[in-house]
């Protein structure tokens, strides 16, 4: 059925306007036929209805075919049968999707949200890393919004290791409006490595204020749940979360110092219940996936005494270098082929800046 994809391309349609819209579809009729009549009818306003009726003559289904064709975009009305299941089961879920890429069979999917702040911290970047990578490693999808910062994180670290990533766009999914721009490379990444991008906006469309939460409850709505990786009080990852605790599905998050700002959001929402997650792992229990794939391993270094003295001073929070060798006492040098030796072997890893942190 065509018509939801082509009312999809009206610059005024809403949620609403397209839910009352449907009705006539269901009753057989096609969008060429509907008149003005038949729209204030069901409570489109006087003023849309005059602008789509003048709309749908100038954008023949015919040219909204040809567009699609020329950005490779692939529209999936919610009557079709490739409609993700898990997206068709919420209360609002989008009447048509366009789409770039492949997008995973349902049989079977599991898929996790992973969401975060754009302005993160070091330990937010090495908590999405690492859980990322724990949920392809498992053959989990990871959905995420493209955006700088925490999503951009997740999608990288699950192509780093073979995994699928779909990202859910607050604009069209086509090379030129991918929105932010610096993120075009890491979207073409992500379709040749077998994943997609989703939005319910049709190709050319640019990112408003507005289409960035209507996003959001995609995001939610794709997965079985949602996991906040770092979120302040006002965060859009927190309409993800609240999204999905609309639709029934599961709310997790990454625990943050009492005094941290960019983490007070995902604290809040562990207090008022959600699930605490420190590992891949913790998201397989929380979300009955406990046979899927094998159980992260303990690392047991293979190093000596004064080795694992150093590695010691290091924990799941990042350190400094220089603080290292104060508080050590031993000579720079020592230090130095001693962090070069654990990083190769996998104990701890370099984030840049002079600042390790232990894996």
């Amino acid at each position: 059925m065509i018509d939801h994809i082509w009312l999809a391309h009206f610059p005024k349609i809403t949620y609403a306007r397209h839910k009352k819209m449907a009705a006539l579809f269901l009753n057989s009729t096609h969008l060429t036929e509907i008149e003005l009549d038949d729209l204030c009818s069901i409570g489109i306003e006087p003023e849309i209805a005059h602008e789509l009726i003048v709309w749908r003559e100038k954008n023949p289904w015919e040219k909204i075919k040809q567009n699609l064709d020329d950005t490779e975009t692939v529209a999936i009305s919610i009557n079709d049968s490739q409609y993700p299941k898990l997206l068709k089961q919420i209360t609002d879920p989008p009447w048509a999707i366009f789409t770039r890429g492949k997008l995973p069979n349902d049989t079977n999917q599991m898929a996790v949200g992973v969401v975060g702040t754009r302005r993160h911290s070091l330990y937010g970047k090495e908590s999405c890393i690492r859980l990322s990578e724990g949920i392809a490693k498992r053959n989990i999808t990871v959905v995420s919004g493209l955006a700088l910062g925490i999503d951009s994180f997740a999608h990288e670290s699950a192509i780093k290791q073979n995994g699928i990533t779909i990202a859910v766009l607050g604009a069209g999914v086509d090379r030129h409006a991918i929105y932010p721009r610096s993120h075009e490379s890491l979207a073409e990444k992500i379709i040749k490595t077998g994943g997609a991008l989703i939005s319910e906006y049709p190709p050319g469309t640019e990112p408003t204020k507005f289409s960035f939460p209507a996003r959001n409850r995609i995001i939610a709505g794709l997965t079985q749940g949602t996991l906040v990786i770092e979120a302040p009080v006002q965060s859009g990852a927190l309409i993800t979360a609240r999204r999905a605790l609309d639709y029934n599905r599961e709310v997790m998050a990454v625990p943050h110092p009492i005094n941290s700002i960019s983490g007070a959001g995902g604290n809040d929402l562990i207090k008022k219940g959600a699930a605490l997650i420190t590992s891949t792992d913790d998201i397989c229990d929380i979300l009955s996936w406990q046979s899927v794939g094998p159980k992260q391993p303990k690392l047991i270094p293979d190093i000596n005494l004064a080795d694992n003295e150093i590695l010691g001073y290091f924990s799941e929070e990042p350190n400094q270098l220089e603080n290292i060798i104060q508080k050590s006492g031993l000579p720079s040098e020592k230090i130095l082929s001693t962090l070069t030796m654990l990083e190769m072997q996998g104990n701890i890893k370099n984030l840049g800046g002079g600042y390790y942190i232990k894996n």
